[in-house]
């Protein structure tokens, strides 16, 4: 499985940004996706997963601002994030598990200013 994610950037708190990946070599519609984030010196966790038939979910930081989506046809995953606040600050990773194994992408910077 390749994921190519994109659309990280530094904006101002209060702002807004949309990362998307693209997902190939793997059945896509079949896959549940996740976005992760890693900020520095933290560990990688778990940010918003959507299952293959489209059921939602987000961890509680990021409930209510964040929209985990995708586009079978494009083969692709995408986190709309709104009202970004400098804790928001971290590489975002897109990622799956294929043949039980999790898969990442290569990540993308996110970083928000006060």
């Amino acid at each position: 499985v390749q994921l190519q994610a994109s659309g990280g950037g530094s904006v101002q708190a209060g702002g807004f940004l949309r990362l998307p990946c693209l997902v190939s070599r793997i059945m896509f519609r079949a896959y549940d996706m996740a976005w992760y984030r890693q900020a520095p010196g933290k560990e990688r966790e778990l940010v918003a997963s959507i299952t293959s038939d489209g059921g939602t979910s987000y961890t509680n930081p990021v409930r209510g601002r964040f929209i985990i989506s995708r586009d079978n046809a494009q083969d692709a995953v995408y986190l709309q994030m709104n009202a970004l606040a400098p804790e928001d600050t971290a590489v975002y990773y897109c990622s799956t598990v294929d043949r039980g194994v999790r898969s990442w992408g290569q990540g993308t910077l996110v970083t928000v200013s006060s």
